[in-house]
């Protein structure tokens, strides 16, 4: 049984962009439209598929996540709305997509409820995460579509030798804070007591700005249990670059 997104459950403050109908399916998160326009699904990012790049393989369930898109949105109506930066430097669309029908079915939460996708968000596309990631959470907890893979997986911050093959690699990690820190106009969420060899989560002074703008005090989250997303580097042992607050949910405080 399909779980339906609708409009009437999305976030607010979208501003109405193009309309068009869907043509093609380049990938979970790409499409085009009978207009030329080609759309980037933004605030989640399904399976990479290679698409014959050299040196890119595809992601684990990254076809039937294509698939999941193609049976949602293949050769039907749609609107384009939009939260923040409109176009990325490939000249993609960067939109909510929702279908022009009875439900008016919000596209990208549908395919976080069936686990074809995660949540992923920049600091000039905040609009609408806290529904993204509630579905996110009821497809994880479920443990549906991608969820399902290993691959998937949240990974453990208290395990920082797990993260020797994942340089390059989007993850999910969970952990407590051992401390918070500002150094160099950097701050620094350590998860373990050797900062060159456990995990760490690293706000530069851009992100901090995002983080005082919401009135979020990073050097706050000591003792924390967190959760955060981003792309991994090796630098020190492992580490992800903070931009802007949704890559660092609470779970627990001190």
């Amino acid at each position: 049984m399909r779980l339906t997104a609708s409009v009437a459950s999305a976030c607010e403050g979208l501003r109405d962009g193009p309309k068009g109908t869907v043509t093609q399916i380049v990938d979970g998160d790409t499409l085009m439209l009978d207009n030329g326009l080609v759309v980037r699904l933004i605030g989640i990012q399904a399976p990479h598929l290679g698409l014959g790049r050299p040196g890119l393989d595809d992601w684990p369930k990254a076809a039937a996540s294509k698939q999941a898109l193609s049976d949602l949105t293949l050769n039907k109506p749609v609107l384009l709305r939009y939260g923040g930066e409109q176009k990325d430097r490939y000249g993609r669309l960067l939109a909510q997509v929702f279908l022009r029908d009875t439900a008016g079915t919000w596209v990208q939460q549908q395919m976080l409820l069936e686990g074809m996708a995660r949540v992923y968000s920049f600091p000039d596309n905040r609009a609408c995460l806290p529904d993204l990631f509630a579905a996110e959470t009821r497809a994880r907890t479920g443990g549906l579509g991608i969820w399902s893979d290993p691959y998937y997986r949240v990974r453990r911050a208290d395990r920082p030798a797990d993260f020797s093959s994942l340089s390059g690699h989007y993850e999910l990690v969970e952990g407590r804070v051992l401390k918070a820190d500002k150094t160099g106009g950097r701050v620094y969420l350590n998860f373990g007591r050797y900062y060159k060899e456990d995990f760490t989560a690293v706000l530069d002074a851009k992100a901090q700005r995002l983080f005082a703008g919401d009135k979020i005090d990073p050097l706050k989250l000591g003792g924390a249990l967190v959760r955060v997303r981003g792309w991994i580097d090796l630098h020190d042992g492992p580490r992800i670059e903070i931009t802007h607050p949704e890559q660092i949910e609470v779970l627990a405080t001190p």
